[in-house]
């Protein structure tokens, strides 16, 4: 129990015994049942009590998803009780349909609104809630990290613990790139595909697909930023442009070319690699190779060795632009002689 609602809680049960104590006092016969009305307050002030923990967790957002589900539940069993449908007849049936209406509808609207209530502010677009108790954070996945796949690897490794929330939007354009007459875009698309079937298959992975559509294609930038802002959620992309979009709105994102830039390893001199020789360099003897992270070795006197993997020694490293170049050596290779 919370240590900061306990004294509260307490007080009201206390209150509510007194209160059904107090009840009986202007009323001399109800004299030998103080007793009983005592114990029937402190009853009703435990019950209140437990409602009020079983209900931990059920924020404002909720409570207005349900009394949104209740009102438009009511609505529609008012509208078609009171249609021409029900105006002849026994009278006995009627009721009982219109029982049955009031009872079915507030029940089936409310359970849709709790169901959709992370997006009760698509409804309502003027009124934002802030969540104050959240489960898990959400991100909010966007077509491009789908199609660029490094997701499926991130989720596996177990370092991603958020909950990927993937719009139905997005898996429409991703349905439509796959079925695109450009060969190019059409790989691309199933790709994603395959990468969402990927995610699926991991265990433990929450994921979780929200019913969202746009009219226009150029609207999906703005729907991805505003939809992680209602759901105080993180932007997951590689589009440059739409992450400088979320930046602007206050929209935390994460990159995953950021990502893999911080995990290269720091490389010393001296350090020995295994790298797969792919072609020439421009010096000769020359052989240049690439590590996991996409660094480029240049490996002296190696050029033979094309098309196997060797155990390299680094001599020197220079940054570049696009990452860093690596010079190394083979190993046993004899250092020049001056």
């Amino acid at each position: 129990m919370d240590k900061t609602l306990f004294p509260i809680r307490l007080v009201f049960v206390a209150l509510c015994a007194a209160a059904g104590w107090l009840v009986t006092i202007p009323i001399t016969e109800w004299d030998r049942y103080r007793g009983i009305a005592f114990t029937v307050g402190l009853c009703i002030g435990l019950l209140v009590v437990l409602v009020d923990i079983m209900l931990k967790g059920f924020s404002l957002r909720g409570m207005t998803a349900l009394t949104f589900g209740i009102a438009v539940g009511s609505l529609i069993a008012y509208l078609v009780g009171s249609s021409p449908l029900l105006e002849q007849g026994d009278a006995t049936r009627i009721y009982l349909v219109r029982l049955a209406l009031f009872l079915t509808c507030p029940y089936l609207a409310t359970v849709i609104a709790l169901r959709g209530k992370d997006e009760f502010n698509l409804i309502i677009p003027y009124v934002r809630f802030v969540p104050h108790e959240v489960d898990v954070p959400l991100v909010v996945v966007d077509t491009s990290v789908l199609i660029d796949g490094r997701i499926a690897r991130v989720c596996e490794s177990g370092f991603l613990s958020a909950a990927l929330v993937i719009p139905r939007f997005v898996l429409n354009e991703l349905r439509s790139v796959a079925d695109s007459s450009d060969a190019y875009k059409q790989a691309r698309g199933r790709r994603g595909l395959e990468v969402l079937n990927e995610l699926r298959k991991i265990k433990n992975l929450d994921i979780r697909i929200t019913e969202s559509e746009v009219t226009k294609r150029e609207d999906v930038d703005a729907k991805l930023v505003f939809l992680a802002q209602s759901m105080r959620a993180k932007l997951l992309t590689t589009d440059y442009n739409l992450a400088k979009m979320a930046e602007f709105h206050g929209v935390p994102w994460l990159n995953l070319n950021s990502l893999a830039k911080s995990l290269r390893p720091e490389l010393m001199l001296g350090e020995r690699l295994e790298v797969d020789l792919v072609k020439p360099g421009k010096e000769e003897g020359q052989a240049i190779g690439y590590i996991e992270d996409g660094s480029m070795v240049v490996v002296n006197n190696a050029r033979l060795q094309i098309g196997r993997r060797v155990q390299a020694e680094i001599i020197s490293v220079l940054p570049t632009a696009g990452g860093k170049m690596i010079f190394a050596r083979q190993v046993g290779e004899a250092d020049p002689v001056a």
